[in-house]
């Protein structure tokens, strides 16, 4: 466990097990250095302790290399809850949770992330102010992300194309869920051709009927031709068996860790696809949420969120000069500002 902390750069870790709600959770604490740790709380099911422990130090690291670039004074966390076995008493469990969090008095702040909803988010916020996306915040992140991903798809067009904008292209979108289906409603404004899946039907047949998407099963996604391949669902898709399948130009979307390992970002570099970096891409949550909390107003928001297409222009501009794959410059660019350390390339 020791290697997986020291790895990562991590700043704490922490552990609670409740017996009476079934709680089962971990909270990782990357780095504070720009402000309280700001992330999402994800509730799934876990084949292992040990993998549970691997995805939130991953997740926590990529929320602090995602609010540096996203420039906002927040540091990165995150929290896992170990899906209880059905059924269970969700209001306890996350009342359960948000004591764990107030336990570790505001260096953590707790939002909604796969598996979580604003009304887990509400029974949190009735035994901690560390919190934010709840019904009494109204800071619902989904249509932000959207945006910023919107944002860093006109980036990555306008770098791959020389124009930035997206009609007539074909966006292939993996996951339906509250940013999967913004991004399209915001794809289909824009004029681009939609191919959607979901593993629920009825989100792919809402998106049919409301923006024209033409369906496709989830085992058909990576090798959907297109001109942007968008995961919006959960991590690891892009991976050594996937990345012989793909027919896209871009890879854009709002999903954490989309590259199963770093090494995948050099093959993809290699094979002329241009890749977003994920934690680049999908800031506008975390935008949402930081400025949400100083209380800027929503104007503010969206424009900083706008700002993420310059922040991935420099990205791709600096990974042309260095031939260096995104994802390695967005890491080196990150870590440049987090440990104030020149990092050679």
């Amino acid at each position: 466990m020791f290697d997986i902390i020291e790895q990562a750069r991590l700043g704490e870790l922490h552990f609670k097990s409740d017996p009476d709600s079934g709680l089962k959770s971990i909270i990782a604490i990357h780095n504070t250095k720009l402000g309280p740790a700001l992330g999402g709380c994800r509730c799934i099911e876990y084949h292992s302790d040990t993998a549970a422990i691997m995805d939130v130090v991953r997740l926590a690291r990529g929320m602090s290399y995602k609010a540096a670039l996203a420039k906002v004074p927040q540091g990165g966390g995150k929290a896992v809850i170990l899906k209880p076995a059905e059924p269970f008493d969700r209001k306890a469990l996350y009342q359960a949770f948000g004591r764990f969090v107030n336990e570790l008095g505001g260096r953590y702040i707790t939002a909604i992330d796969s598996g979580t909803t604003i009304h887990d988010m509400d029974q949190v916020a009735k035994v901690t102010p560390h919190v934010s996306g709840s019904h009494s915040d109204g800071l619902d992140p989904s249509p932000n992300t959207a945006l910023g991903v919107l944002a860093g798809m006109k980036a990555a067009a306008l770098q791959r194309y020389g124009n930035s904008k997206l009609k007539g292209l074909t966006v292939a979108i993996q996951g339906m869920g509250n940013v999967g289906f913004h991004l399209a409603s915001l794809l289909y404004e824009e004029g681009a051709r939609l191919l959607v899946t979901d593993l629920q039907e009825s989100k792919v047949k809402q998106a049919q009927t409301a923006f024209h998407a033409e369906p496709m099963s989830p085992d058909q996604f990576c090798s959907a031709h297109c001109h942007i391949l968008s995961p919006c669902g959960l991590g690891g898709v892009i991976n050594h068996e996937t990345i012989n399948v793909l027919h896209c130009d871009i890879i854009a979307g709002s999903a954490n860790n989309q590259l199963a390992t770093p090494d995948v970002g050099q093959q993809l570099h290699q094979r002329g696809i241009l890749y977003a970096p994920d934690y680049v891409i999908n800031a506008g949550g975390l935008i949402q949420v930081s400025m949400g909390l100083h209380r800027a107003t929503q104007q503010e928001i969206s424009n900083k969120t706008w700002g993420i297409s310059e922040t991935l222009y420099d990205i791709f501009t600096r990974s042309s000069v260095e031939n260096l794959p995104p994802s390695t410059i967005a890491d080196l660019t990150a870590e440049e500002i987090l440990y104030q350390e020149t990092v050679g390339a």
